[in-house]
């Protein structure tokens, strides 16, 4: 039986401003303080993981043993088919230490080339950790295929190139509400509320 999130603060173990801002969005409904892992002044450690829910899994657990306080921390990333699944787990890295975006969705494109496979997905895996060791982890699927050149400026990240299923606009055309209520995130999202927050 999952475990159900009783404590007034959490922790969000991002310090991408994006992330944080969708993450703090989705919490809004209920009735708890969300601080960021740059806010509490929390290194970010060192994501070896071979997974997202292994990479999601390190964060929260650094989170909670650098405040003390339940974390909730998320590992998501762009995976395209004609890449066998890169960027994946690198997503982040391949915009370098400036997380330059532009430079990374540049990447995707040079390397995906002439390929007629498009096809590509997100993936989010969000771990929510207490101080005593205890972990859920949740993940979320989205789908879609891969647009050029990038169109939109809401979102962040991969936004402006990928359009998803059934839809004429990108992630980064698309209201944020809009993208909250269908994305990777939010199907984890909605599996860990309705785990740990009902």
């Amino acid at each position: 039986m999952s475990r159900k999130i009783s404590e007034s603060t959490l922790v969000i173990a991002s310090h991408n401003p994006g992330k944080v801002r969708e993450i703090a969005d989705l919490l809004a409904p209920f009735d708890v303080e969300v601080v960021s892992a740059s806010e509490m002044g929390l290194d970010e450690p060192v994501e070896d993981g071979l997974t997202f829910a292994a990479n999601a899994e390190i964060k929260a657990r650094a989170g909670t043993e650098g405040s003390g306080l339940p974390v909730l921390a998320d590992d998501s990333g762009l995976s395209v088919d004609a890449l066998d699944g890169a960027p994946g787990i690198y997503s982040a890295r391949w915009a370098g230490p400036n997380k330059d975006f532009d430079l990374a969705m540049q990447k995707v494109e040079d390397e995906v080339g002439d390929a007629t496979n498009r096809r590509a997905h997100f993936v989010c895996a969000l771990t929510l950790a207490w101080p005593d060791g205890h972990m859920e982890t949740f993940e979320g699927r989205f789908d879609g295929s891969l647009v050029w050149p990038p169109r939109g400026d809401k979102g962040f990240g991969y936004d402006p190139i990928f359009q998803p299923d059934g839809m004429d606009v990108t992630c980064a055309e698309m209201p944020p509400e809009e993208k909250h209520r269908i994305s990777h995130r939010a199907q984890a999202f909605k599996l860990l509320v309705a785990a740990c927050f009902k």
